[in-house]
């Protein structure tokens, strides 16, 4: 077996910047009233009025029971309304709610500072190419995923 050390693996760099968005993301979101899953899930509610619980779920990139958990509680708390479907009524349609459209205004306030104080701290050509390796990361390690049972 060939060891590695911890400070070549790009895994742990990636992961490492991940966490460190998660985390500030949640401190800024506090105040908001929000977890990081309940605002990625009203932001693409927005856009996506009365997507399925499944489809919003692979947007999140959560797994489809942590997204019902998260539209329980937002559903608990007036941000979001959910409808059967008009033609299939065992699939229920997610909407935002007035009062979930004014907490995702203000939560949508505060993580954007945190995403534009990242994008000021690299020029145009580094954010075009740390897009770029990051796609690039995605892709190989989609590769190497394993498939099949």
């Amino acid at each position: 077996m060939t060891s590695m050390p911890a400070a070549e693996r790009l895994g742990s760099h990636l992961k490492r910047a991940e966490q460190a968005l998660n985390a500030t993301k949640t401190a800024v979101l506090k105040p908001a009233g929000l977890t990081v899953a309940q605002y990625a899930a009203l932001l693409n509610l927005s856009g996506n009025p009365g997507i399925s619980a499944a489809a919003l779920a692979r947007l999140c990139g959560v797994t489809p029971p942590t997204m019902n958990t998260v539209l329980k509680n937002l559903q608990d708390r007036d941000l979001i309304v959910r409808t059967p479907h008009e033609w299939h009524k065992n699939v229920l349609e997610t909407r935002l709610t007035d009062a979930g459209r004014a907490v995702l205004a203000d939560a949508d306030t505060r993580a954007v500072r945190v995403e534009r104080a990242l994008a000021a701290e690299f020029t145009d050509d580094e954010r075009t190419a740390l897009t770029a390796l990051l796609a690039r990361c995605v892709r190989v390690l989609e590769e190497q995923r394993p498939s099949g049972p």
